[in-house]
């Protein structure tokens, strides 16, 4: 099969040319071209998906993913961890036994975002669930279900031998909704942890004398930087200076919600009630919780702030890739798997293509 592209995001570079598909693999990029329209790219990777089109994760059965996966293909997402905010061990032990092998996009396994966050820094994730680190509960956590990423606050008692655990486990360990200091957080990274979670949010800010986390995330290039770029969680001259500081190391992330690509309206996360009010997300006390956003939404913004199209497409690909700590996720070159998103000149889905089947077609 031939995409009838103009060019391809082949590791970092638009290349010219139509691609191939032979079954479930990419078999050739950069070939002749007979009048093609668009650029095929990596298919988009995200890392904190709460919810979407009515769906909420956290108490969804196998149609529930389906149909959110189904709704995800049409906005290019090819591969995601569905996100599980701070609940009770029970609510989470359920919800991890409940992941289905499904249709739709790839699921990559689970993002625990929580339950072990620093009671300071919760946002919208209730104080009913959250604990300090206990090694018990992570192990029946991850005896429940396929977790693949975890976010915890690296200044909780307990917290680095946590991600040590984490570490042996395969897992990848993101620090968030935390109010570490800059030294608690290098002591994270230096332990193993690689990653922020939505970064600037629910987090110890950035001051001059008193860095926190943000800054200490900053300034080191083996930590990936998360972040919702929805002009909403960061002011778009904080993500220039995200851009500016972090190319090529930010992962785009929606923190999508039931409410994403549904509209206004009463919606749950968790357990939690929250309204959507011209597309923004807030609990009744006005604390913002999760997004609307869409990964070309995310990719069109980014670029708005000042990022070379292939660098943003990267951030909602490969980098987010590299985070699960998988070579092929997020990458398309010859070989690899037809995880495919077709894109317009806008920055439009056309087509999303999984394991060589075309899944959307506009």
């Amino acid at each position: 099969m031939r995409l009838g592209v103009e060019a391809a995001l082949v590791d970092g570079v638009l290349l010219p040319g139509d691609v191939a598909i032979e079954g479930d693999r990419i078999s050739a990029v950069g070939l002749e071209r007979n009048g093609g329209r668009g650029i095929a790219a990596p298919g988009f990777v995200d890392l904190q998906v709460n919810g979407f089109a009515g769906v909420d994760f956290l108490g969804a059965d196998a149609d529930g993913y389906a149909a959110a996966g189904d709704a995800l293909l049409e906005t290019g997402v090819t591969s995601y961890l569905p996100t599980f905010i701070t609940s009770t061990e029970d609510d989470l032990l359920g919800a991890l036994r409940a992941v289905p092998d499904t249709r739709g996009p790839r699921i990559l396994g689970v993002h625990l975002e929580g339950p072990f966050l620093s009671a300071l820094r919760l946002g919208t994730h209730g104080r009913r669930g959250r604990r300090d680190p206990d090694p018990a509960l992570l192990d029946r956590l991850l005896e429940a279900g396929p977790v693949r990423l975890m976010t915890l606050a690296p200044e909780l008692p307990g917290a680095l031998d946590l991600i040590g655990l984490l570490q042996a486990r395969g897992i990848t360990v993101s620090l968030g909704h935390s109010d570490a200091t800059a030294a608690e957080a290098n002591a994270a990274f230096d332990r193993g942890a690689r990653t922020v979670t939505h970064v600037f949010n629910a987090m110890r800010p950035l001051l001059h004398r008193d860095p926190g986390i943000v800054g200490a995330a900053l300034v080191r290039p083996d930590v990936v930087l998360q972040a919702i770029v929805d002009n909403v969680h960061l002011d778009p001259d904080i993500v220039r200076l995200l851009w500016s500081v972090g190319a090529g190391r930010v992962a785009l992330v929606t923190d999508a919600m039931a409410a994403a690509a549904l509209g206004d309206g009463t919606y749950a996360l968790g357990d939690v009630e929250v309204v959507v009010a011209d597309d923004v997300v807030r609990r009744e006390d006005g604390v913002l919780a999760g997004s609307t956003l869409t990964m070309p939404q995310a990719v069109r913004n980014l670029v708005a702030a000042g990022a070379p199209l292939e660098s943003a497409l990267e951030a909602a690909s490969t980098v987010p890739g590299r985070v699960v700590g998988s070579p092929h996720v997020g990458r398309l070159f010859p070989g690899g798997p037809a995880d495919v998103v077709v894109l317009d000149d806008r920055i439009e889905v056309v087509r999303a293509i999984v394991g060589g089947e075309t899944r959307v077609a506009g």
